[in-house]
């Protein structure tokens, strides 16, 4: 799913929102969470998951195509880790349509 499905999605599911209305509100709420991880806070949507850093500490690496050694600095990376009922979800859903698709 991509940005401007999640829109239309959220626009045809409340009708009151106009097309702009839903672009608005996933940008604000993409905006928040961006904005809090770039802080270092972690993000807890319960049912859903959890969305946090994690630092990848500086390592030697090297150049494929000269073999030369290279310093790879720090990074850090957002983390989701999806929740239980996520997980359960996923897995009842996906478990359904292998038994359509298998049977059929």
């Amino acid at each position: 799913m991509t940005r401007s499905d999640l829109v239309e999605e959220l626009a045809a599911r409340f009708s009151q929102l106009t097309h702009r209305d839903a672009e608005h509100a996933v940008k604000t709420l993409l905006d928040a969470m961006s904005d809090t991880l770039v802080r270092g806070n972690r993000i807890e949507i319960r049912g859903f998951g959890s969305f946090s850093i994690n630092r990848r500490p500086p390592r030697m690496g090297r150049n494929p195509r000269s073999g030369e050694s290279v310093a790879i600095p720090e990074k850090r990376v957002p983390h989701f880790k999806p929740g239980k009922a996520l997980r359960e979800a996923v897995d009842a859903r996906t478990g359904e349509l292998l038994k359509v698709t298998y049977s059929g």
